[in-house]
């Protein structure tokens, strides 16, 4: 499902400039920053990188390109 949602001039600047050094679309790179973003909400204790590193190993593990950690 998509939806329409207005953005500001310069937040739709940023994300198009970002998205090409990321290798992203547009739209993908707003969405990133918006997972980013809730993620840093629910979890405000946590630094930005360590949330970022673990949606990467979460994907890294939804497509198969990773493993999971065992402890112990």
């Amino acid at each position: 499902m998509s939806t329409v949602v207005r953005i500001s001039d310069e937040l739709a600047k940023d994300a198009k400039h970002r998205s090409k050094v990321e290798q992203r679309s547009m739209t993908a790179q707003l969405e990133y920053w918006a997972k980013i973003g809730k993620a840093a909400e629910d979890n405000p204790d946590l630094p930005f990188a360590f949330i970022k590193e673990t949606m990467v190993a979460r994907s890294e593990i939804e497509s198969s390109q990773g493993e999971e950690y065992v402890f112990g």
